[in-house]
């Protein structure tokens, strides 16, 4: 475990990298370092009554609920990947990317959600894409649950209902068997913190009950499809497989020790929930003691935080052979007294920390993701001390603007900044990241904001029925770093 020494040293480092005068990394990144871009299925594809898919929880809750969504758009269309795939890889061989995170739409691949039905043109569309991959030597990373699942069995309660676990890793076999021979690094989920938190698909948050059952049925479905393809194709195959968990970077407010101390506890609730199970074999011990005693105090027999079983213990230890991590922002964090004990209760109230952004940090479209790129280098180093100095995968970074202007110099400069703090923690720190990729090569239909977001290197017209993709300034800048290894575009260019 990260020492509470060595932890105060890399708050000051990057607390000092507050400055303006802070220098970009003009070290070259390793020859094996890889970049890429991310999508999902649901955020991109389109096609979503065709070819035999089924509705996924997220078609329902377009349709259903369109209010719920901030332009109340819908993402039947998206895209258009589904038909523009061969367009989508063109663009990922311009920009030279090494690397390829997609996901897979359990609806399209089993209509009903049970392998009892496999629909071959939702397979063949993944293998065209694989295929087509390949043809340009870009590696997939793939997702085998990004946010959806189908509506059929989110009418059973999804992710809540303990039969998830089996349903999952039913389904899990299933794409490794038919991709597995193209596919050599997996992930399971995509941040099932924020899946769990919003369970109930409602946009907002559930109270702290449900989204402790939730994660403990994802944490143990993971943990079955990890040792299944362990057990089944890894000798034959030769993948790999992780988790995608998010988190933002979290800073002490003041150096006093009460807020070093909140700090930690921010990052065992956010990070520790999943991360420990898959890597240490159960919960944080902070987050065992806080919940139970507050389950406690409000009169329950048993903590709101599900136990493991020995067996599960076991199974979830080291369940990941990499950690791959989404991360887009920085909070400072504040101790604050004990909240009070509410009915129903809070997982805010659970964490009992305050965090917060200064206003002087740079805003971006959407709030609380303001830019703070220097807070990457002590997140990075909770990972490699608290989780058993991984490879470390950055499977998602990016900045969202409203506007989707071909001139996004602030995303440019994000990525610049994010990728020098981290090529800085992998130098000074010993850190092994060894791949970073870019939220998103293109704009998409992004959850409860709808296309009200805009997050790609490509602008995307949802206007036109042809959804033409241009570059912006921001996609010209990545391809240079992919072909070069370097940041920096002046005369005086990298060292070695």
């Amino acid at each position: 475990m990260i020492s509470i020494l060595k932890f105060a040293v890399l708050v000051f480092i990057a607390s000092y990298s507050f400055a303006d005068d802070y220098v970009l990394n003009r070290k070259r990144f390793p020859p094996n370092f890889k970049f890429g871009v991310s999508t999902s299925a649901f955020q991109i594809e389109g096609g979503w009554n065709e070819d035999g898919k089924s509705p996924s929880s997220w078609d329902n809750i377009t349709h259903a609920a369109p209010d719920s969504i901030l332009d109340g758009s819908n993402a039947d269309v998206a895209c258009d990947s589904y038909h523009k795939y061969k367009e989508d890889v063109a663009m990922l061989k311009e920009i030279g990317v090494n690397h390829y995170r997609f996901s897979l739409s359990w609806s399209r691949i089993l209509p009903t959600g049970f392998p009892d039905q496999i629909n071959q043109a939702g397979v063949t569309y993944y293998k065209n894409l694989l295929r087509e991959l390949k043809a340009n030597s870009i590696e997939p990373v793939v997702t085998i649950v990004h946010w959806e699942i189908p509506l059929a069995l989110q009418e059973l309660n999804g992710f809540l209902n303990e039969s998830f676990i089996d349903w999952y890793s039913d389904y899990a076999a299933v794409c490794f068997d038919l991709f597995g021979d193209d596919v050599k690094i997996w992930t399971t989920f995509n941040e099932p913190r924020g899946a769990c938190i919003h369970v109930n698909l409602s946009g907002s948050e559930t109270g702290g009950l449900l989204e402790y059952e939730c994660a403990h049925n994802v944490l143990r479905a993971h943990a079955k499809a990890y040792r299944l393809y362990e057990e089944r194709f890894k000798a034959t195959q030769g993948g790999k497989v992780g988790i995608v968990l998010d988190s933002a970077s979290f800073m002490p407010g003041s150096d006093s020790a009460e807020n070093i101390t909140a700090t930690r506890t921010s990052y065992q609730f956010e990070l520790g929930w999943f991360a420990n199970p898959i890597f240490n074999g159960d919960y944080p011990e902070i987050m065992k003691s806080r919940i139970g005693a507050r389950s406690h105090a409000e009169g329950r027999k048993s903590s709101r935080l599900p136990e493991f079983t020995e067996a599960e213990k076991v199974a979830l230890n080291g369940s990941a052979d990499f950690f791959a991590l989404n991360t887009y922002t920085t909070f400072l964090t504040v101790a604050i007294e004990e909240p009070p004990i509410t009915d129903p209760p809070s997982r805010n109230q659970d964490i009992g920390v305050s965090t917060y952004q200064p206003d002087e940090w740079e805003d971006s479209s959407m709030e609380d993701t303001k830019s703070a790129p220097w807070g990457v280098r002590p997140l990075l180093n909770w990972i490699n001390d608290n989780y058993n100095q991984p490879e470390i995968i950055i499977t998602e970074n990016g900045y969202p603007d409203s506007t989707g202007t071909l001139q996004d110099v602030k995303r440019l400069s994000l990525i610049q900044s994010y990728l020098s703090y981290i090529r800085d923690t992998m130098e000074q720190d010993g850190v092994k990241v060894v791949a970073y990729t870019v939220w998103s090569i293109m704009d998409n239909f992004e959850w409860f904001h709808g296309y009200s977001q805009k997050y790609g290197l490509y602008n995307v017209d949802f206007n036109s029925p042809n959804r033409t993709r241009t570059p912006k300034l921001s996609a010209q800048y990545y391809k240079n770093v992919c072909h070069t290894k370097c940041l920096i575009v002046d005369d005086n260019g990298c060292t070695d």
